[in-house]
């Protein structure tokens, strides 16, 4: 419904349940969004310039909130994580400020049972079904979106390659920008020789940065 803000940020406060808000003035309407905490911290104090701030619309019996991140794939992250059972708006502001946009994304896709449990609330039986059923969404993603012949026997092994495509995947870029990254990263020697998932990620991230 609303996709983005574009607009003066006023507050950044923080409520007694340790949730971050923002008051965003657009054309002369103030939006209140609760915003990750890494969000708040590079907005305090409020930038002097007008902010863009992506937004999910969560529409519940009693009430309506607003959710706004910095970027448009940590947005589309957060709808995804909670798509999972058992993964509310809370949960999944709280997956994403313990482990950090990249970390959370790798933890997912790599099955890292012990660093998802690192987030408040969520226990050993929750990191596994958001693995599980995160990882599974991310893969029937995967294979509809995949194109035949696009894999060159100069990129890295399919299983690493399928880590790499559904990260970025989940990211939110698109399947063109995947392709063109891993074909440029994959000409840099160091990340060509290595079979750890997380260079090949560090670096295609790096590379859809600037690009």
């Amino acid at each position: 419904m609303i996709q983005f803000l574009q607009g003066q940020v006023v507050t950044v406060t923080k409520n007694i349940q340790n949730r971050w808000f923002l008051i965003l003035s657009v054309n002369g309407v103030g939006y209140e969004l609760q915003v990750p905490h890494s969000l708040a911290q590079q907005w305090t104090p409020p930038p002097p310039e007008p902010q863009q701030v992506f937004t999910h619309l969560l529409v519940r019996q009693d009430q309506m909130t607003l959710f706004g991140f910095g970027r448009l794939a940590e947005r589309d992250l957060f709808g995804q994580l909670m798509g999972v059972t058992g993964i509310g708006a809370q949960l999944a502001i709280a997956l994403i400020e313990t482990l950090g946009f990249e970390g959370l994304v790798q933890a997912v896709v790599t099955g890292n049972i012990k660093q998802l449990c690192q987030t408040p609330g969520v226990g050993k039986k929750g990191a596994e079904r958001l693995a599980l059923e995160l990882k599974s969404k991310l893969s029937q993603w995967h294979k509809l979106q995949m194109r035949a012949g696009e894999i060159d026997s100069a990129l890295p092994q399919t299983a690493l390659l399928e880590d790499l495509e559904m990260t970025l995947l989940a990211l939110g870029y698109s399947q063109t920008e995947i392709q063109q990254a891993i074909a440029m990263v994959s000409q840099v020697p160091e990340v060509a020789q290595s079979d750890d998932p997380e260079i090949w990620i560090r670096q295609a991230i790096g590379w859809l940065s600037d690009h």
